[in-house]
């Protein structure tokens, strides 16, 4: 298996989160599934699962899995492929609550969860969502839709973005522009709603363990 000792034990021992050896087996086959029995897994990989090709931002979420933020290698850019361990920290977003979690541990899995999905959204990783960023994620999000066209559903980023500041900033002036949403921002908006059992991982057919570091 091409996962190191020392993060293998590392898994396996974090109190109060562990993973056992049988749980990294399971996502390892899952990786040799993927990657068709190479050692990394590229894009082109993610082409035949067929959930995913049904999915109106299939190309946001591939993406995901090869952006250097989600992979805590950079703070932009996107890697050509991923290793093992990668593939393990990417997973980790996913990870599905568990009952001897703390407070703590709970808002720190939260917090990840929702970093994951501000990096889908903020494309050029400047650390705001713009609104042009976020109507190219509702367009894509409605583009199955045929009673939707293309100018509804910016009406509707448009209003979702007046709503996010109105969240994030309060009364605006008149000549004030909110030039988009912060991490902090994104954080007050999903506040209150259930990340922790929205966030799935279905098109790989499989139970989402590694970690939240």
């Amino acid at each position: 298996m091409k996962v190191s000792r020392a993060y293998q034990s590392e898994l396996e021992s974090e109190e109060g989160k562990g993973v056992s050896s049988e749980q990294i087996e399971q996502l390892h086959r899952r990786f040799k599934q993927l990657s068709g029995g190479q050692p990394t897994i590229r894009k082109e990989n993610f082409n035949n699962i067929p959930d995913l090709e049904l999915n109106p931002i299939r190309s946001k979420i591939i993406h995901a899995f090869f952006d250097n933020r989600n992979l805590r290698k950079a703070p932009n850019g996107l890697a050509d492929e991923i290793n093992f361990e990668d593939f393990l920290i990417i997973m980790s977003y996913f990870r599905p609550i568990e009952p001897n979690m703390d407070e703590e541990q709970l808002e720190r899995c939260r917090k990840e969860k929702l970093r994951f999905l501000f990096h889908m959204y903020d494309s050029d990783s400047d650390g705001r969502i713009t609104l042009e960023e976020y109507r190219n994620v509702v367009e894509e999000l409605l583009s199955g839709n045929p009673h939707i066209g293309k100018e509804s559903a910016r009406s509707i980023a448009d209003g979702a973005m007046m709503e996010a500041a109105s969240i994030c900033v309060g009364q605006m002036q008149p000549d004030q522009v909110y030039e988009g949403i912060t991490f902090d921002d994104f954080l007050k908006m999903w506040q209150g709603i259930d990340i922790e059992t929205k966030m799935h991982v279905r098109f790989l057919n499989m139970d989402a363990i590694a970690l939240c570091h």
